[in-house]
């Protein structure tokens, strides 16, 4: 006797959407096991990388399956690392965890974020790569300090890149290239993050 029964051509189509996003290396935002990534990996996965800040966030059924969750998330758009997004981006993002659901995966009003977004599926599914490992939120301190740090603490953000041919031969400021050196774990100066990906960005051009 079958476990599963599809009723129709769309249920099927659900049911590859759903697999497939199973099957990617880039699990739930909870509980999830990703893979690591270090900040060239995730700039060379991600098709859009922005800075920006949350107008709105909620929570509702996708347009065309009822049955799949889904968030949508509104940005404004404050700086273009990589891509060609409008000033305004919004995108609409599966939830995983039944949990996220109440709130809104962390995308609150007014928060800033570093995003890392992968290009949407053919459901028109977009998330972060690495979900919370594409995922910065930008940090400001009563002294001016303004620093970007992810889900995972961004560990293993920065040490891997320190034995890469590619890394060394990028021309970045000295104190860059003394951060990437000795960082192992904790909030990294934003101005240094989005000088390494912009970096990485223009190594990959042709």
């Amino acid at each position: 006797m079958p476990l599963l029964r599809v009723n129709s051509a769309s249920h099927l189509f659900l049911l590859v959407v759903v697999l497939a996003l199973f099957a990617l290396p880039v699990p739930g935002q909870r509980g999830g096991v990703t893979l690591p990534a270090d900040l060239g990996q995730l700039t060379d996965l991600a098709e859009t990388i922005v800075r920006g800040r949350v107008l709105m966030s909620y929570v509702e059924p996708h347009p065309e399956f009822r049955k799949l969750r889904t968030l949508v998330v509104v940005l404004r758009v404050e700086r273009i690392l990589k891509g060609h997004p409008e000033q305004t981006l919004s995108f609409r993002q599966f939830i995983w965890d039944a949990r996220d659901r109440y709130d809104s995966t962390g995308y609150r009003k007014g928060q800033e974020y570093l995003l890392f977004l992968n290009g949407p599926t053919p459901a028109g599914l977009v998330s972060p790569v690495g979900l919370e490992q594409g995922r910065f939120r930008i940090e400001r301190t009563a002294d001016g300090q303004v620093s970007a740090v992810n889900g995972h603490a961004n560990v293993e953000l920065l040490r891997p890149l320190v034995q890469q041919m590619r890394f060394r031969l990028l021309p970045l400021s000295t104190v860059t290239r003394a951060t990437v050196e000795r960082h192992e774990r904790g909030p990294i100066a934003l101005n240094q993050v989005e000088e390494l990906v912009e970096n990485f960005v223009k190594a990959r051009r042709p």
